[in-house]
């Protein structure tokens, strides 16, 4: 699917991966690229992409990307005023770490994890992706079928593509319980809806980044990024989003590659 001239929605646009997503999908000739965060930020950084590129094409909005009548409100905005956004990339997510069970040393308490935290990683990282990847399936849907077109044929263009933003901690990281999940489970969305999703000509797919120079690994600390992440890249470095975003965008527009793809640096777990 060519990314020129399609309307791209990205939640976490106001920094790191999304932030960089945003401005690539810019350069590669998207007709209209959604900022979407909880930041303020998101309207700087859509007047910096506008400035970067030399024409209007971010627009921000900002709010809480797990309200329902939000997203909405976003999709009904751009496709009133620019169309049916072809391109998802929902790349809001947090970060909860902390062991699963942990033990007092003085008083020989176990802590368990909290459920309500383990719920708040699922809700950001998970459960809002997959419906901001179905609101845009719907729309497209809708508008097949205000076309008069039923199932998508491969005479077609490709109609629309999600890409989630997983992680390296998929495979499982110490500390990290909510967070891995969150990101493994998006693998299973992206499986089930690549099926459903054909249908109306949509693909589906999944990125996996290493440790990347983001506001989020920033804020594991210098000293644990050099004593237990770097020592583990092979580039010996954090990757860049820019590099991200480019895989991102071949993700998007290449309709023979599907499923997950690993862009993890050559990162690999501690024994």
């Amino acid at each position: 699917m060519d990314i020129r001239d399609k309307v791209a929605v990205v939640t976490g646009g106001a920094s790191g991966i999304g932030e960089a997503v945003g401005l690539e999908l810019a350069r590669r000739g998207a007709a209209g690229v959604a900022v979407v965060d909880r930041s303020e930020r998101a309207c700087a950084v859509a007047e910096a992409i506008d400035a970067a590129v030399g024409r209007p094409v971010a627009r921000p909005f900002v709010g809480d990307v797990t309200a329902a009548d939000f997203r909405r409100a976003v999709f009904d905005h751009l496709e009133a005023s620019m169309g049916v956004p072809r391109i998802c990339v929902p790349a809001a997510g947090i970060i909860r770490d902390a062991l699963a069970v942990k033990v007092d040393k003085i008083t020989g308490h176990a802590e368990i994890y909290p459920q309500n935290t383990f719920d708040e990683v699922l809700g950001v990282n998970l459960v809002a992706p997959t419906y901001w990847a179905l609101e845009m399936m719907a729309r497209i849907a809708a508008d097949r079928k205000r076309r008069g077109l039923g199932r998508w044929e491969p005479e077609e263009d490709i109609q629309g593509s999600v890409v989630f933003i997983g992680s390296v901690s998929a495979q499982g990281n110490k500390g990290q319980i909510s967070y891995a999940a969150s990101k493994a489970g998006l693998a299973g969305v992206a499986a089930t809806l690549d099926h459903e999703a054909i249908f109306h000509g949509v693909r589906c797919a999944v990125i996996h980044p290493g440790y990347t120079d983001t506001p989020m690994v920033r804020g594991l600390g210098d000293d644990l990024i050099a004593r237990h992440i770097l020592p583990n890249t092979l580039l010996r470095r954090l990757i860049r989003p820019a590099e991200i975003a480019d895989a991102i965008c071949f993700l998007a527009s290449n309709p023979a590659v599907s499923g997950q793809l690993w862009a993890d640096a050559g990162w690999h777990a501690p024994a």
